[in-house]
């Protein structure tokens, strides 16, 4: 093929947007173009609605390509018995991970399994370590929950090389989602790397240190809000290992991230496929040899209703897909009537089977990156990067995560950013399906379990205003 060609083609290819043009513009019978066409997200990134072809994308890869992701299923009921059979229930049917999420979590949502020894060894019990992922949620205790992890396993004589982990620790998170930290920022950042560095030496696979998201999300944070604290908190471990003047080839891959995903597909696709390139970015500028970034994410937890639970099967089922499109590692739905309460068999139940349902039946991990090459999915990721990238420079300006934490930076940011958000649902410029738009007159009643909220996390040497998780509906109100 010639060079006219490829220029004839170009130039039909122009006519055919000016064309499809016109006819919008005629269709809008004098409406802004701009107005009823053009969308924007919380961050200001503009979406058209119309893109061509991305011509020359690569597929970006996930940590483990050759097999499906991980159906991970949320174990965080405080009875410890009934905690452990649902574990057993889930794994028999289908799931390939469990996250085990413990009291004090800033993603325990008032919940969660007793921070003990013998409540991680009782819900593991019969849970075949060797085909199972299991994630510790981020909590003030997770680096006791990693030794007595590895004191499990030893006495089950499981080979650790063999398996798949994450402990999920988190300072920032912690620090965002309680408002405390166990030890001064000081100490903490002198004393984690010495602590894991017994970790590294055994060779434990998987993830030991987490940049988590959720928490920054569920307070009401944009996108690039949320990535943005989520590589400053990965650089922030890179840094303590530099300083401790440990190599960071041997810490970068053990570094994983955890995210939330929401009802806006094309958003939330974008969201992993952006965090795999800020992590590529940030390698490369550390000079440290590619490691592919491990994603875990987990369907919104402010955007579920109270009212009209149902829909939200529906929200998360799409958050979901978008997380599988966008190329996660593992994924975590929570279950639909979770804003009621700790959540019954039914509702795990539909969690699970949804994510079975996208992978057996769907298909969707037999096609690698399933959005690349999508103009528009591309120009969201590429935008989210540079959004994404300049917040991180705004927190590395403010001293770094922790710092941004306790001087309030990040919580202001956050917090300006829901607001605005809450003014355009209140304004009727954005709605919620059941709650906002079309409510119903009447509430079936919700099936939860019975369980007591464990105590309040109230101790530490480091203080910041805490990012509670907010819900949109909840503020709003029962709709008329």
């Amino acid at each position: 093929m010639g060079a006219g060609a490829l220029s004839h083609d170009a130039e039909l290819a122009d006519a055919d947007r000016l064309r499809w043009l016109a006819l919008a513009e005629k269709s809008l019978a004098g409406a802004s173009f701009e107005d009823k066409l053009v969308s924007h997200t919380d961050d200001g990134i503009r979406i058209d609605p119309l893109y061509g072809q991305s011509v020359g994308a690569e597929p970006l890869p996930r940590a483990n390509p050759t097999s499906p992701w991980i159906v991970s299923q949320r174990v965080d009921d405080p009875d410890v018995a009934r905690a452990k059979a649902q574990a057993l229930e889930d794994v028999a049917q289908g799931a390939t991970g469990l996250s085990l999420v413990f009291e004090g979590a800033p993603n325990a949502f008032g919940y969660g399994l007793p921070r003990t020894a013998e409540a991680l060894e009782t819900v593991l019990d019969g849970i075949p370590l060797n085909r199972i992922q299991v994630r510790i949620d981020a909590h003030p205790w997770s680096r006791a929950m990693a030794d007595w992890l590895v004191a499990f396993l030893t006495k089950r004589r499981s080979d650790p090389t063999k398996l798949n982990l994450s402990f999920g620790i988190d300072p920032a998170a912690i620090f965002a989602g309680t408002g405390r930290l166990r030890t001064s920022i000081e100490a903490l950042q002198e004393s984690m790397p010495q602590s894991l560095a017994h970790f590294f030496s055994m060779g434990v696979p998987g993830v030991l240190l987490e940049a988590d998201g959720r928490v920054f999300h569920n307070a009401g944070a944009t996108e690039a809000q949320e990535l943005g604290t989520m590589i400053a908190s990965a650089v922030s471990y890179l840094r303590m290992f530099e300083k401790a003047r440990q190599p960071l080839v041997y810490a970068a891959p053990h570094i994983g991230f955890a995210l939330s995903v929401d009802q806006d597909q094309f958003v939330s696709t974008a969201k992993v496929r952006a965090l795999r390139r800020l992590w590529a970015r940030v390698q490369e500028a550390c000079s440290i040899p590619a490691s592919t970034a491990s994603i875990h994410a987990e369907t919104s937890f402010r955007m579920m209703t109270l009212l009209d639970p149902e829909t939200n099967i529906l929200r998360t089922a799409i958050a979901a897909f978008s997380a599988a499109a966008g190329g996660a590692d593992s994924i975590s739905i929570l279950p639909h009537t979770i804003a009621h309460g700790l959540p019954a068999a039914f509702a795990r139940r539909v969690a699970r089977n949804a994510q079975l349902i996208m992978a057996n039946e769907s298909h969707i991990d037999h096609v690698a990156d399933p959005a690349c090459g999508s103009g528009a999915v591309e120009a969201l990721t590429a935008d989210l990067c540079e959004t994404a990238w300049a917040e991180f420079q705004r927190i590395e300006g403010e001293g770094g995560v922790l710092a941004s934490l306790q001087d309030g930076h990040i919580q202001r940011r956050v917090h300006e950013a829901a607001s605005r958000r809450d003014a355009a649902y209140r304004a009727g410029e954005r709605v919620i399906v059941g709650t906002t738009l079309y409510p119903q007159k009447t509430e079936r009643p919700v099936e939860t379990l019975a369980a007591e909220p464990p105590p309040a996390f109230n101790e530490g040497a480091a203080f910041c205003e805490p990012l509670f998780p907010v819900r949109i509906d909840q503020s709003i109100g029962a709709a008329p």
